[in-house]
């Protein structure tokens, strides 16, 4: 395959907003109340402790999510903030004439994700979770020749709405768990 010379100005492509504000709030769901069932129940674990944990994962969760997806002339890239340590989140770069092939795998769930195979053999993940995926797709296939008709995001928006849809239900039956904790705790 070979790259074409169309010119294309630097895009970033970021994480859909409804997939970071969909993690971000199931995490919130599924951590907060446990202090306050800690408190109540006297457990072992001391609440500060729980808090402290809850919000170091926050903020790796908040980082990974930053991910973005840099594409240009020579090539795409996927980088993180400045304030994302690289032992965590390191990314990659791939000029776009060592791109042989986007080969597909299949998940264990039984989706198909994409790897770009560079001429030395080495796979870079296709990020398929970023907000104008198919704009991506298509700059890929104008930069390497590659035909990327097949090429579908992994998951849905449908799927991430229902997920978001069930952490809000969450979400509520965590506010009265909480006030129940609360109340239980002033008596």
């Amino acid at each position: 395959m070979t790259a074409t010379s169309d010119n294309i100005s630097t895009s970033v492509f970021r994480l859909s907003p409804l997939i970071w504000i969909t993690l971000l709030s199931l995490y919130i769901a599924l951590t907060v109340p446990l202090p306050f069932l800690a408190q109540v129940t006297d457990a072992p674990v001391s609440p500060t402790f729980l808090w402290i944990g809850i919000s170091i994962g926050f903020v790796g969760l908040y980082a990974v999510l930053t991910e973005r997806v840099i594409v240009d002339d020579q090539g795409i890239q996927v980088t993180y903030p400045a304030w994302v340590p690289r032992f965590f989140r390191k990314g990659w770069t791939l000029p776009w004439l060592d791109v042989k092939e986007l080969k597909p795998r299949s998940t264990g769930q039984g989706g198909l994700v994409y790897y770009f195979l560079s001429q030395d053999g080495k796979a870079y993940l296709l990020p398929m979770r970023v907000a104008g995926f198919s704009r991506l797709v298509k700059i890929v296939e104008t930069k390497t020749g590659i035909n990327t008709t097949d090429v579908r995001p992994l998951a849905q928006p449908w799927m991430y709405l229902i997920l978001l849809g069930c952490t809000m239900l969450l979400l509520l039956i965590d506010a009265w768990t909480i006030t129940t904790a609360l109340g239980i705790s002033q008596t």
